[in-house]
């Protein structure tokens, strides 16, 4: 688990393709304490180190590769690094479970005073769960939703995150990695809007609260 507050930069150093997946390895832009076996999110994809000495390594597989951003990594690109969360840890982000739901792609990027406001086109099984003001991870970057449409959303970034993270040396037309809110997943099965059986709503209606 984690918060989607990125704690440092990482270069990619190395891709090696070990069958149809690839060992990643980078080098953190500062001074970064893991162990092998850690859980590290990588541009907001939970991954395993594999190894620690100098560089960092990751094992990824093809279906992670294929769903998101990492495969199109280039030796020297920057990535986000987050280690897992502690259960004494501050709670700064949201949760975030570094399981990437789909990719999303910049399609504006506009600098207004001190900040930028970048556009993102994303697909319908994502805006599903996208609201205004509410949180979504962009590469693992727990940021507030500014506004939406039927095709995109935007989001305000302040100069710290453009500095922090690799946001900032992004394109348009960039692939990114999308998490959305797991809150908005759970009242959606609880809600009974995906699947079969019992539902809230149907126990709401049949104790009366309901008529709908």
């Amino acid at each position: 688990m984690f918060t989607g507050l990125v704690e440092t930069l990482g270069s990619i150093s190395s891709l090696t393709h070990t069958g149809n997946g690839i060992r990643l390895s980078m080098k953190p832009e500062s001074d970064y304490e893991v162990k092998l076996g850690d859980s590290v999110a990588i541009n907001g994809v939970c991954l395993t180190v594999t190894k620690h000495s100098g560089d960092i390594s990751f094992d990824v597989s093809p279906e992670t590769m294929k769903s998101t951003n990492l495969g199109e990594l280039k030796v020297g690109d920057r990535v986000n690094l987050e280690r897992a969360l502690r259960l004494s840890d501050r709670l700064g982000g949201h949760i975030v479970s570094g399981h990437v739901d789909n990719n999303g792609k910049i399609i504006s990027r506009k600098p207004v005073g001190e900040y930028t406001f970048y556009t993102f086109e994303a697909p319908p099984e994502i805006l599903k769960y996208v609201v205004k003001k509410g949180s979504i991870a962009i590469d693992g970057i727990s940021l507030t939703v500014n506004d939406l449409d039927s095709r995109s959303f935007s989001v305000a970034i302040i100069p710290h995150t453009l500095t922090a993270t690799n946001l900032g040396g992004k394109n348009i037309g960039d692939k990114v990695n999308l998490e959305v809110d797991i809150i908005g997943k759970y009242v959606e099965k609880l809600l009974g809007k995906e699947g079969s059986g019992s539902s809230l709503m149907t126990l709401l209606k049949e104790e009366g609260f309901t008529n709908d």
